[in-house]
Order: C-alpha cells, then sequence, then structure tokens
C-alpha cells in the first residue's frame, strides 16, 4: 500500500496519522477481500477548506466532516472485479497499484465531533477515516439500510483495531 498525507494546517494529532490511515485501510480492504495493493490519498484541512471543496465538488456550502472521492465507478459496492475492466484509469502505471480515492478530512470537525460525542481525537479520526474508506469501496448512505450497513462494517473495523469510546 502507498499512501499520501498533506497536512494544510498546523494541527498535530497525538497519533501517527499515516500509520492509522495505513491500518483502517489494511482492515478494510482485508474486510472487503480486495485483491490489490493500493494507493489513497489524505489531505487534512480545516473548516474553511473542507468547506471550499464541498461547495466546489457538491455544491453544498458548508463544512463537512469528511469528504470522500473514489476513483472506482462501482457497480457492486465491494466489488472490486469493475477495476479489471477499467484498467488504465484505475491502476498506477508506474506501482501498478489500484488507485483507491482520495480523502479529505477536516481537523476542526475531528476535534469538535471528539468533544460532542465525549471520545477522543484518536476515535474520532479513526471512525471518519473508516467511513470515508468504506466510501472508496463503493458503499453510500442514502438510504437506511444502506447506512445500517456501512454502521455495522464501521463499527467492526474500530472494534477489530481496539479503537473503543472511551
Amino acid at each position: 500500500m502507498t499512501s499520501y498525507v498533506e497536512n494544510e494546517t498546523k494541527k498535530e494529532f497525538p497519533f501517527a496519522v499515516q500509520d492509522l490511515l495505513e491500518k483502517i485501510a489494511d482492515t478494510v480492504l482485508e474486510m472487503e477481500q480486495c485483491p490489490y495493493e493500493v494507493c489513497i490519498n489524505l489531505l487534512l484541512t480545516d473548516n474553511e477548506g473542507i468547506r471550499t471543496y464541498n461547495r466546489e465538488y457538491r455544491e453544498i456550502d458548508r463544512a463537512t466532516d469528511v469528504l470522500s472521492f473514489p476513483n472506482i465507478a462501482y457497480e457492486k459496492e465491494g466489488d472490486f472485479s469493475v477495476v479489471e475492466q477499467m484498467e488504465a484509469d484505475c491502476f498506477d502505471p508506474d506501482s501498478g497499484e489500484l488507485i483507491l480515492g482520495d480523502i479529505i478530512i477536516s481537523v476542526d470537525k475531528v476535534e469538535e465531533q471528539a468533544k460532542e460525542y465525549g471520545h477522543s481525537e484518536l476515535r474520532e479520526f479513526a471512525f471518519l477515516t473508516a467511513h470515508s474508506l468504506f466510501h472508496l469501496c463503493g458503499y453510500d448512505h442514502m438510504e437506511e439500510d444502506e447506512a445500517a450497513v456501512m454502521e455495522q462494517k464501521q463499527e467492526a473495523v474500530l472494534k477489530k483495531l481496539g479503537i473503543t469510546r472511551e
């Protein structure tokens, strides 16, 4: 796996962001039985930065906690077989890795929501990362049944990694 993390803020977390990203990604991809090595990009920004991305890409003019930009047009969530038909668009020509997509997280929202929900920034960051990675695997939560599936999967990942609400 190759992961790239860019932090355009001055916020530093009391945990290694890239290591956590990779642990969560490994767990999600194992759960989803992804047969490929992958590449993931993570951008850490603030509320104003994520608001700009949200406005530009989703036409929603407000800050949010996390945005996910999958590189794969899934026919069915977690079904990676579709990438074989789009090899030139889905794989890095140099490394051969599947380009899974991009994640943008607001560090301001991580802080705010950790306080609001009464748990650590580690737990909130891990939750948002797992949530986004399932989006990168084709999952959504627009319908109640879809949301229930995502919630169960996110909690399973965090439980497996021992990242619980404190």
